[in-house]
């Protein structure tokens, strides 16, 4: 596969991702969803690699959503088949990953961007990211995992208020309810992530693996399977079509 949008390099046991879309803020789109894919299931397979980073190019995002010239368009079947595309190809992935993944959250995670966060074993924030579920603002609900790791993460009432008013919160807050793991400068970032990667690749890889299976074997996927069904109920409707205008307008939208 000819790679575009992501950059990858192993330094000793850690393999970092970089997501570099900067001038889209690493907006995702289904080729970097199908580049993530091919290089995560090759780090699956290399014994060499205990833990993997992903971060974005740049200093404004993460990945600030998914490209939403992509999907504004789409019925109800191609809303449903885009939220099962991702979370087959990526999130559910990532969130089942034999290797630890941590999110080095750079900037704005919103949207997919943030899904793609909560879907990593640890998440560590610089002091500058904004993170948010906005879908609803589009006449969507968030179709990538963010209703159901959401919830598990930060607890129900406070995953309803961040989901029902698609309002963006500072690190700081993220950490406060639990969102992130640690919040630090821009310049520590990738220092932390790298602290943290190194403990865990110090420990057994059978029982880092173990560990993983046995704390996702907490929470079914039953919720993941209503979440893609009633993402795709969104699309075609009139407040979609509202929704994704005005984003693409870059005007308000009048539900």
């Amino acid at each position: 596969m000819q790679i575009e949008n992501i950059q990858f390099e192993q330094e000793g046991t850690i393999m970092y991702i970089t997501i570099n879309r900067e001038k889209y803020l690493n907006a995702l789109n289904k080729k970097t969803i199908l580049e993530l894919n091919h290089v995560l299931s090759l780090c699956e397979s290399d014994d060499s690699i205990r833990v993997l980073i992903i971060t974005g190019s740049g200093d404004k995002a993460f990945v600030a959503g998914a490209d939403i010239k992509e999907f504004a368009s789409f019925n109800r079947r191609e809303g449903t088949e885009l939220s099962r595309f991702g979370h087959e190809l990526l999130f559910d992935k990532i969130a089942t990953y034999t290797k630890p993944v941590i999110a080095a959250i750079n900037g704005y995670a919103l949207g997919g961007g943030l899904e793609l966060a909560l879907a990593a074993q640890i998440r560590i924030a610089s002091n500058n990211a904004k993170m948010g579920q906005p879908e609803v603002t589009l006449g969507v609900i968030p179709g990538y995992g963010g209703t159901q790791r959401l919830t598990q993460l930060v607890g129900k009432g406070k995953a309803m208020e961040l989901i029902l008013t698609g309002e963006m919160i500072s690190a700081n807050e993220a950490l406060k309810i639990g969102m992130v793991n640690y919040v630090v400068s821009q310049e520590d970032l990738m220092l932390k992530a790298i602290e943290i990667a190194n403990k865990i690749a110090a420990n057994s890889p059978r029982a880092v693996r173990k560990s993983i299976q046995a704390i996702n074997a907490t929470y079914g996927n039953i919720g993941l399977l209503k979440e893609i069904e009633l993402f795709g109920s969104c699309f075609g409707t009139e407040e979609f079509q509202e929704g994704v205008t005005a984003f693409l307008e870059k005007r308000k939208p009048n539900f």
